[in-house]
């Protein structure tokens, strides 16, 4: 059987990363894997030619020759089915608003309207990797979740995205939950975490890798600032866990690489709760991202 590729695209608030996946047997092509990061609040042709470039530069190192489509996974809201950006007043992509990303890719790479460029959620993209990665998933009901400049999620019941019906929040989301003072994604995302660690030291950070540095060299307060987010984020996934019935609760994106200071705490909570789920941080969160963004393109 010829083999095809897709251009996959795990596409982010600060960084895109790009791979060749071999869509037959669903592997990322050895060399493919390229990352660049940027400031998504740039002029829309400086993001698309930064786009650009992370594309180039991986088809040509896979020397891959049948590509056969674009996948990317992209941040909300979006409307994924016709590609236009509706991300408003999030600290990322605002002069992207209301545009169509099919129609700027299909300009900046000259590609014809007929070439297949499809876009997904990226909670929805990380959960439904995570199940091509491991078969057992297959089977089962899984709730996963993206930590990182937001905070993304995506309810998978055998391998199937459910985002409508009584089991799920609205549209599958739960960012926009109502918590506390404010909605979810005000507790648990970067911003949530370093306004923790304002509220309890004063002082600001420029990003979250300076609060797991400072957790990493035993500062109480950052790791205090983790365990609050880890306490939040299990009070605002505790009742869908059990509404959805999930056999799994996978947890992925950048902040997950801290797990090490938010997990116990959480792991408590959900025990609490009587929760018989199992919990899991994802080890390869870009391969996930990708394998399950072109997951919409898998011809096997």
């Amino acid at each position: 059987m010829n083999k095809a590729y897709a251009v996959g695209l795990d596409i982010g608030g600060t960084h895109i990363t790009a791979a060749i996946i071999d869509i037959v047997d669903m592997k990322v092509i050895d060399f493919s894997l390229h990352k660049e990061s940027f400031d998504s609040n740039l002029p829309v042709e400086e993001v698309m030619s930064i786009w650009e470039k992370a594309i180039k530069t991986s088809i040509e190192n896979s020397k891959a020759k049948n590509i056969v489509g674009l996948a990317a996974c992209m941040p909300g809201p979006f409307d994924y089915e016709n590609g236009i950006c509706w991300i408003k007043d999030q600290s990322k992509y605002e002069h992207f608003y209301g545009l169509n990303v099919r129609y700027l890719f299909q300009g900046t790479l000259n590609l014809s309207s007929d070439f297949p460029i499809l876009f997904e959620n990226d909670a929805v993209c990380f959960g439904k990797g995570e199940v091509f990665k491991n078969a057992e998933n297959l089977s089962k009901k899984v709730m996963a979740i993206t930590l990182g400049t937001g905070l993304g999620a995506c309810f998978i019941d055998k391998g199937v995205s459910i985002s409508s019906g009584n089991l799920v929040p609205t549209d599958g989301e739960i960012y926009n939950l109502p918590f506390k003072n404010g909605i979810a994604e005000d507790y648990v995302s970067a911003r949530g975490l370093l306004a923790k660690y304002f509220a309890l030291s004063g002082k600001k950070l420029n990003n979250c890798l300076e609060l797991f540095n400072l957790a990493k060299a035993e500062d109480q307060l950052a790791i205090k600032s983790f365990e609050e987010m880890g306490e939040d984020l299990a009070e605002i996934v505790i009742p869908w866990l059990e509404k959805f019935s999930a056999d799994s609760f996978i947890i992925g994106g950048k902040i997950a690489n801290a797990s090490e200071f938010f997990l116990p705490v959480f792991n408590k909570k959900i025990k609490e709760s009587g929760s018989n789920v199992t919990v899991s941080v994802s080890t390869d969160n870009e391969i996930a991202a990708l394998l399950g963004a072109t997951s919409l393109l898998y011809t096997a």
